[in-house]
């Protein structure tokens, strides 16, 4: 497996894992009948880079990196990450957040911060968590998610640079 920056002709095989994540509705605030290409802009033109996690030239996962504030707050970026169902369970979404950590620091980075972790996306959660991320925000019934109703959300942080 391979991560490399997401060319345009790559959001053919983005959409399907994209738009499946987006339906469900279980850990993304996204609006789950998104069209493709609003779903195009908001993962491939809006984030500073986009990249894809390859296998012989399949597609199994991508993730966006994107400052997270303008100004003061520009030395901390977001990222987000998806991984297609068929790709669960390989280890993608942990060489993904590290690669966009190394990352992070070469962009000149000092932090990364995901903003709205719905509590009920346990795998994410204990995931971020065993990558060195702390819960440093709790905003109660945040997320309306499709079985379980009102669940919470976190903000989780990780700071980066080796100073302080």
């Amino acid at each position: 497996m391979q991560i490399r920056d997401a060319k345009d002709s790559d959001w053919d095989q983005i959409w399907p894992f994209f738009q499946d994540i987006a339906q469900a509705a279980e850990t993304y605030a996204y609006e789950p009948d998104i069209d493709k290409h609003a779903a195009q802009n908001l993962w491939m033109q809006l984030p500073r880079r986009t990249f894809v996690a390859e296998e012989d030239g399949v597609v199994l996962g991508s993730y966006y990196i994107k400052t997270n504030q303008a100004g003061p707050g520009n030395h901390v970026c977001n990222c987000g990450y998806m991984v297609s169902s068929a790709a669960r369970g390989r280890g993608l979404a942990t060489a993904m957040c590290e690669h966009s950590q190394r990352l992070a620091l070469e962009l000149g980075y000092k932090a990364m911060q995901f903003n709205f972790v719905a509590s009920s996306n346990e795998g994410a959660v204990r995931l971020w968590r065993k990558l060195g991320f702390d819960i440093v925000g709790h905003i109660p019934n945040a997320f309306n998610h499709p079985k379980q109703g009102y669940v919470d959300a976190f903000v989780m942080y990780k700071w980066l640079a080796a100073e302080s």
